[in-house]
């Protein structure tokens, strides 16, 4: 029914771009209390932008970056929250959400995300993928941010329950999100009975991570969840393996500790990596992640397109730390600049 009615729609419009405003502004009346109503509306309105002039698309689109509550909420918070205070943050926006409408929610017909970057979107692809028409939140629309930045507020003040609500809306918005993912665990790893939930997420965190701190994040994860479950030595490798990614002191704290209670805790590298490996643990990133990157290394490069080829040279190097990427690094850091 949807797609009959749109291709009705579709198949009026003209050449004169006056004349096809006016036509689709009369079917948004006429289509308003329809059942799929909401759907139909929001293709009349991406039609409708295609009559524009270039001056009203210009003109529309400086007006949406000076009228950007969400940027400004986020841009009046973000100092104090970056020096550790939360507490005015969370005020702020707990009166800024009461009265926020909600945007770019999904319907019938289209789902919306917001990627990070490529690469994102291609992992979105090959784990999750769009059920419904995928359409894309404009960079200028910071949703992710600030669903994501509320969920952390309230989950830094325990309001649990309310804190999963936002990571949820969030992570809906980027299914593929490690550090999303990883916030929400933290949730589980307090608020609930069992630790089942904190182990799938995490273990959903470290298939879409490509940044080191956020590998090193998912390792200290699973050890958490082995010394719940008395696994010490699991446990230890865990957290041994973890500063591969990450020289985190409190990881780095916890295996002393652990150490300093059993003598037989004294493990190598790759005795770690044999225990990791018998757990069915992924070790180290993803090796999907590792071949996408190239691909783009390979892509960006053939192209000279260097200022998105540093980009990925540079998530590759952190991630592998090898001589070739930092000599290329290097390379076309001096061609272009």
């Amino acid at each position: 029914m949807y797609e009959d009615i749109i291709n009705e729609i579709k198949s009026n419009l003209g050449s004169n771009k006056e004349l096809n405003r006016k036509y689709l502004s009369a079917q948004a009346e006429v289509y308003k209390d329809h059942p799929d109503g909401i759907e139909i509306i929001k293709e009349i309105s991406r039609l409708m932008w295609d009559c524009l002039s270039e001056d009203e698309k210009r003109e529309f689109m400086e007006f949406s970056q000076n009228e950007n509550p969400i940027m400004d909420i986020l841009n009046d918070i973000y100092y104090d929250i970056e020096n550790g205070k939360y507490e005015k943050p969370l005020e702020k926006l707990n009166e800024f959400m009461e009265t926020f409408p909600g945007m770019f929610e999904d319907d019938k017909v289209s789902e919306y995300h917001y990627f990070t970057n490529p690469l994102e979107e291609i992992i979105f692809r090959k784990y999750i993928g769009a059920k419904k028409e995928l359409r894309y939140i404009p960079d200028n629309q910071p949703l992710l941010d600030l669903y994501y930045v509320y969920g952390f507020l309230l989950l830094e003040t325990q309001q649990y329950d309310k804190a999963e609500k936002y990571l949820k809306k969030a992570l809906k918005i980027n299914p593929v999100s490690a550090r999303i993912i990883l916030e929400l665990t933290e949730i589980y790893k307090i608020h609930t009975y069992s630790y089942n939930e904190y182990f799938i997420r995490t273990s959903d965190a470290l298939q879409y991570a490509y940044y080191p701190q956020d590998i090193a994040r998912c390792y200290r994860n699973f050890a958490k969840y082995y010394i719940e479950e008395n696994q010490m030595k699991t446990a230890v490798a865990l957290l041994i393996y973890s500063m591969e990614y990450e020289a985190n002191p409190l990881a780095y704290t916890e295996i002393k500790s652990i150490q300093s209670r059993n003598d037989d805790f004294e493990l190598s590298l790759k005795e770690c990596i044999e225990i990791i490996e018998d757990k069915n643990i992924q070790l180290g990133v993803n090796p999907f992640i590792l071949d996408t990157l190239n691909e783009f290394i390979k892509e960006y490069e053939e192209n000279k397109l260097y200022n998105q080829l540093l980009y990925f040279l540079e998530l590759k190097l952190d991630l592998t730390n090898d001589e070739e990427t930092l000599s290329k690094i290097n390379e076309i850091r001096k061609l272009n600049y």
